[in-house]
């Protein structure tokens, strides 16, 4: 029998792992040495796609794990270049066509635009709107007519999520949903999840430990019930130096949950 795996820790990357303004993760390195040291698994859980994932999570040294894309929508198999399964992204861009206006998704933008908004170079950006199963983009509408438009896309089945950066458009499935396909497969002994905005939050939630990465630049992810609380460790840093004080933390020897 395979012995299970001490601990799987489930993270975003943008705000998280990767710093928010220049998306380096120098800072995570000594963090990231130890997970491989104690035999740890890490599973990417973002809203970035399978073509831009893939190259990351072989550079961090943990191309042996599955990673979650596209906001939980979709699963990219260890050592696969694509994730597995139709695409559902035509779909979602011909319900968009007959949904009020004012969203602005990355398939209007040109990738100079994707580039300008989200800081990425012109190959990576090109890679970001390499999409399968959802689309992100911007409220570009009046602030008060947003909740008519993601009315209205529910009535197609659409799930409307917000990021730290980006409004995202989904059939629905999220990144707890996606992690406890993960979890099921892999049976890990205890499981961390970080991220640092609304979208993360079930994720976070589900695993037995979660992590808020503090985060200046996005919406806050509130205080939850006591409860939930007491399971939670919200950093004192951003990005990748609130990743590693996380996971440098948790995993110490004489940490209690270690």
């Amino acid at each position: 029998m395979l012995q299970r795996l001490p601990l799987l820790v489930f993270s975003d990357l943008d705000g998280t792992l990767l710093n928010h303004h220049d998306y380096s993760w120098d800072a995570a390195q000594p963090a990231l040495k130890r997970l491989r040291d104690i035999g740890a698994g890490l599973v990417l859980a973002s809203s970035k796609t399978a073509a831009e994932i893939v190259g990351f999570r072989q550079a961090i040294g943990f191309s042996n794990m599955p990673s979650i894309v596209e906001n939980g929508a979709g699963i990219l198999a260890p050592g696969h270049p694509e994730t597995d399964g139709p695409s559902e992204y035509l779909n979602i861009l011909n319900i968009l066509r007959h949904l009020p206006p004012g969203f602005r998704g990355f398939a209007d933008m040109s990738v100079q635009e994707v580039s300008d908004r989200t800081g990425l170079d012109l190959v990576a950006a090109e890679k970001a709107q390499d999409r399968h199963f959802s689309e992100p983009g911007v409220w570009d509408g009046a602030p008060e007519d947003l909740g008519t438009f993601i009315s209205e896309a529910g009535r197609y089945g659409l799930k409307a999520r917000q990021g730290g950066r980006f409004l995202t458009l989904s059939f629905g499935k999220t990144k707890a949903d996606a992690m406890s396909d993960v979890i099921r497969q892999l049976q890990p002994e205890r499981t961390i999840a970080l991220g640092d905005a609304p979208n993360d939050l079930e994720m976070i939630l589900a695993a037995d430990t979660g992590v808020v990465v503090a985060n200046r630049y996005g919406a806050p992810i509130p205080l939850q019930a006591p409860e939930a609380e007491r399971r939670i460790f919200r950093t004192t840093r951003e990005g990748s130096e609130g990743w590693a004080e996380a996971i440098l933390t948790l995993t110490a020897p004489d940490h209690k949950d270690s």
